[in-house]
């Protein structure tokens, strides 16, 4: 089966990704972003893309409401790197969830971003029950970030 991946259309990629991702590179987070750096699996370059981080218990977390993105292959791989605000850089180590630990993750994200994500997680919302929490969890990855 193939992974679960939705593309951005032309105005995320072109317009919000890049407006977000160029306020956040300045030190403006818009309600919790982040600039995502990791090293891409095959070239080894620095790659960037803008994230939202969820904080769950006093834990930091990242959740790809997109599915199988290059950013999840990416950090898969290497299991490293870098979030960004402005000047300041965080690295971190990051390891990736199991489908049954998602459930609480997955609705704390969609209470926060329901309205820019919900889009990509198939009618599932934060009142949805655990059961179908759990349903789309493989689609979703989720990695705990541990700063190095």
């Amino acid at each position: 089966m193939p992974e679960h991946y939705q593309r951005p259309g032309w105005f995320t990629t072109n317009v919000f990704n890049r407006l977000v991702a160029a306020l956040t590179r300045v030190g403006v987070s818009v309600y919790g972003s982040r600039v995502l750096e990791v090293k891409g699996r095959k070239s080894g370059e620095w790659r960037q893309t803008p994230v939202n981080l969820l904080r769950y218990n006093g834990t930091d977390y990242l959740v790809a409401p997109r599915g199988h993105t290059q950013w999840v292959k990416n950090l898969r791989a290497s299991g490293e790197g870098r979030l960004r605000v402005g000047r300041r850089t965080e690295p971190f180590t990051g390891v990736e969830l199991a489908d049954d630990e998602k459930p609480p993750l997955l609705r704390a994200y969609l209470k926060k971003w329901k309205f820019e994500v919900g889009v990509f997680f198939a009618g599932v919302g934060p009142d949805s029950s655990d059961e179908e929490l759990r349903r789309i969890a493989p689609d979703h990855p989720v990695f705990r970030l541990t700063k190095s």
